[in-house]
């Protein structure tokens, strides 16, 4: 049967709602760093050569999938009783810390370690079964009815980022960052095993992302939006839930993340 999830009541407006947060805490965050001071702060760590913070994060993924060409064929002959699959984004959370090396004034090199806790959740579509004694003259399609399978995970990561920002404007700067990241699942692949929709448990990803800094009196505050793709097919089909395996060829994690880093 299809589960019920307090959270489900935002996943059709979350991007909406982590876009239109992003934009207040940024607008009002640069307001307060200049109207507060009325001059240049000196905080934060722009002259050290090593630098070091922490943030936190919310974000939401999803499952890119890649149908199989049996299945797309007008025979489905894989899967022939699925109707479609359907990923859907779901809410998460992580926490990690900063390490950043100064290159230059503009361009540094950073390495943030987190742990973050993820939901992945398809839709399966199902065509009911039918009395092939029935005449359907009509070729009429066959109801269906819909399974939704979920699985949790605890992904430690390792984001590995060059980042290029502007030059100071009073007390905020512009910045854009991209690299790559390294993930692995904390549960063994035994129980992972366990789950509907079966994946493996390490990942590399592909990050991209924009910011910008605020200068406070004793620390930097900087909202932060980032891109994730996974770059590795992580589907194991001999695992998963043989009713709707032969109908995947690929599975790839995409996720858009908030940040706030302290510094």
């Amino acid at each position: 049967m299809q589960t019920t999830d307090i959270w489900n009541k935002l996943d059709l407006r979350w991007r909406k709602v982590v876009c239109t947060l992003f934009l207040v805490t940024s607008l009002s965050g640069a307001s307060f760093g200049q109207g507060m001071f009325g001059m240049l702060s000196g905080a934060g760590s722009d002259d050290q050569f090593i630098s070091y913070g922490f943030f936190l994060a919310g974000h939401t993924s999803i499952y890119q999938i890649k149908y199989t060409d049996n299945f797309l064929n007008s025979g489905n002959t894989a899967a022939p009783n699925v109707a479609r699959i359907a990923p859907d984004y779901k809410p998460g959370f992580a926490l990690g810390f900063i390490g950043m090396m100064k290159f230059h004034d503009q361009l540094h090199l950073m390495l943030e370690p987190k742990i973050g806790f993820y939901e992945q959740s398809i839709d399966v579509t199902y065509f009911s079964t039918t009395d092939d004694n029935i005449p359907n003259p009509d070729n009429v399609a066959p109801p269906t009815n819909i399974e939704r399978y979920t699985s949790e995970q605890t992904l430690v990561e390792f984001p590995l980022l060059i980042r290029y920002r502007s030059q100071r404007f009073n007390n905020t700067r512009m910045y854009f960052l991209g690299g790559g990241s390294y993930r692995f699942r904390t549960k063994g692949q035994d129980e992972a095993n366990l789950d509907d929709l079966v994946v493996d448990g390490q990942d590399v990803t592909l990050e991209l992302g924009m910011g910008f800094e605020i200068y406070f009196r004793y620390f930097k505050f900087a909202p932060e939006i980032r891109f994730s793709h996974g770059l590795m097919d992580i589907y194991r089909p001999e695992n998963t839930n043989p009713l709707f395996a032969d109908a995947i060829a690929s599975v790839r994690p995409k996720t858009i993340t908030i940040l706030l880093n302290f510094q």
